[in-house]
């Protein structure tokens, strides 16, 4: 079950997020190399995971969510969200394990974790 895996909850409205933009990145020095760019599904899920097997190295990572956009509905004339993209940087420190990791959010906060 070598992967990493994301899910995103719309928690003000208690549904998935679907159609949200995510991006996986690896950060490496001084660098950051894009790995997948991507959307959730109707489940607020990836369609697959976002590494796998071969892909999963030990190293920091970073995934963007694109929570602006997915608030006010993809309106690039809309009012300014609080919350525009949220970055959360982790680490992978054993590549063999399976990663997730969720993002709770709303239009004023949000909250992650390790999950299984």
């Amino acid at each position: 079950m070598t992967k990493l895996t994301t899910h995103v909850l719309d928690t003000a409205s208690g549904i998935p997020a679907k159609q949200m933009v995510v991006r996986l990145s690896r950060l490496e020095n001084s660098s950051r190399q894009l790995l997948v760019d991507t959307r959730t599904n109707s489940d607020g899920r990836c369609d697959a995971p976002l590494l796998e097997g071969a892909e999963m190295r030990a190293g920091t990572y970073e995934l963007e969510f694109e929570v602006g956009s997915y608030f006010n509905g993809g309106k690039s004339n809309a009012d300014i969200q609080f919350l525009d993209c949220v970055v959360l940087r982790f680490g992978i420190s054993d590549p063999a394990a399976h990663y997730h990791v969720p993002l709770l959010v709303s239009p004023f906060s949000y909250s992650t974790y390790r999950g299984s």
